[in-house]
Parts: structure tokens; sequence; C-alpha cells
């Protein structure tokens, strides 16, 4: 009985952790300041991080310092495809309060100031 415990509990937690969260993946920024990029959603501990993979300017793919960076800090699942937890914008090195609303293929991306009264917003397309 010990052994069947045992077994069905690990197969329910390997089932658990194939179940990945659909925000990961590539996503298309809109362009800020003319330029726009692809980021990486992976999870970073609990929660999801977004790295900044490949950038493009009005011509074409260039390699932006900012390459490898975080732009999407910590952010989890509030139920519901709603997330909250930190953005940095690169154009002004500023870190927000960070909040995502997924919808299928699209992700409405906000960073705010003075306790959300005050919000910038984007919306991101998936690439993959």
């Amino acid at each position: 009985m010990k052994m069947l415990l045992a077994t069905t509990l690990a197969a329910l937690t390997l089932a658990g952790a194939a179940v990945a969260d659909p925000i990961l993946g590539t996503w298309k920024t809109q362009p800020d300041d003319g330029s726009f990029a692809h980021i990486e959603m992976a999870p970073c501990g609990a929660a999801i991080c977004g790295k900044i993979a490949r950038t493009f300017n009005g011509e074409g793919e260039y390699s932006s310092p900012n390459i490898g960076k975080t732009l999407v800090i910590d952010m989890v699942a509030q139920g519901d495809g709603y997330y909250t937890g930190e953005v940095w914008r690169p154009s002004n090195d500023k870190i927000y309060t960070g909040k995502m609303d997924l919808n299928g293929n699209s992700l409405a991306l906000r960073g705010c100031v003075a306790g959300g009264l005050i919000c910038s917003k984007q919306t991101w397309t998936r690439v993959k």
C-alpha cells in the first residue's frame, strides 16, 4: 500500500510539473521610443520572469545592451489570466508595479505608479 501511495504521489507531482503556465513563451512588445523586443517568459522560482531575447528598431534587428536583462519581474498568477509583479522600462531605467492580463495570444501589460493610479499600457503578441 505504501508503494502504491508513493507511486501515485510521484505521478501526480510529475503531471503537475508538466502543466505549463500559458504565459510562457516568446512575446513581441509594442514599439517604445522606436524600438521593440522579443521577451522570453520563463519560470523564475515560483513566479514568471521575462528576459529580453532580441531587439529591433526601424532598420531591423540590432544588438542592444539590454539583451538578457529582465523586463518582467516576479509575475505571479492570480487566476483567470491575471498576473501581478513588477516591470522594468529600459528607456528610462525605472521599475514599476506590473500587472498583466492574458487573453489568448494577446498580453496586456501595465506598469503603474502612485498605487496603481497612473499606468502605462502595452499590448504584446505571442511570437511562439
